[in-house]
């Protein structure tokens, strides 16, 4: 997503796991191909990709996924707190700022941490990556501190791969994603025009 609010499709990789060897390929084609920064990425925590964003892009700013942070705390909480500590969660990312946010956190620390510390522990660990949000107005946080977007996409992909019984190549797969996109661009074509945005564009 551009500073005017678009959004665009940079690229579209195929790639059997996200290992080491994956994010550098990425960065590199989209530092060839004309990125020359990024002002925040958002992210879900895989091990390489934030070592490769400095590497490419150092004054990049990175925010951890809040979504999947909250599922992932929520793993090590019994089914009858769950409800209690969800709550209890949006105290400090539902925060208005940095610091009261870090208020928060050590409150739910002392409530629930002795409790459940590794519900509790990739917040702290991470909080620093956690909460650059909190750096920019209410009305752009919420673009930025989720992977929803993506993910969202990817779920409509999976929706027509997982369809298919094989492929007869790498290459008919990328086609058949390629083609996908671009229905999906159709809806963000749409959700554009409603906020008199350009037309996003698909680049492949």
């Amino acid at each position: 997503m551009n500073r005017d609010g678009r959004k665009d499709l940079l690229g579209i990789y195929l790639s059997e796991n996200e290992d080491s060897k994956f994010w550098p390929s990425v960065l590199m084609d989209l530092k060839q191909r004309g990125v020359e920064d990024i002002l925040v990425t958002c992210v879900d925590g895989l091990k390489g990709y934030l070592d490769e964003i400095k590497a490419f892009y150092p004054k990049t700013q990175v925010q951890l996924c809040i979504v999947h942070q909250i599922r992932s705390s929520l793993r090590y909480v019994p089914e009858k707190d769950k409800k209690a500590v969800f709550e209890d969660l949006k105290h400090f990312y539902q925060a208005n700022n940095q610091d009261q946010g870090y208020e928060k956190l050590l409150e739910f620390d002392e409530e629930w941490g002795k409790k459940y510390p590794l519900s509790l522990n990739g917040w702290l660990d991470n909080w620093g990556n956690l909460s650059t949000y909190f750096e920019y107005s209410p009305d752009i946080r919420r673009y930025i501190y989720t992977t929803n977007a993506i993910e969202a996409m990817h779920r409509q992909i999976r929706k027509v791969t997982k369809t298919k019984g094989a492929f007869t190549s790498g290459q008919a797969l990328l086609k058949l994603v390629y083609l996908t996109v671009k229905e999906i661009s159709k809806k963000i074509d749409h959700a554009n025009s409603k906020l008199g945005i350009d037309n996003a564009t698909i680049t492949y």
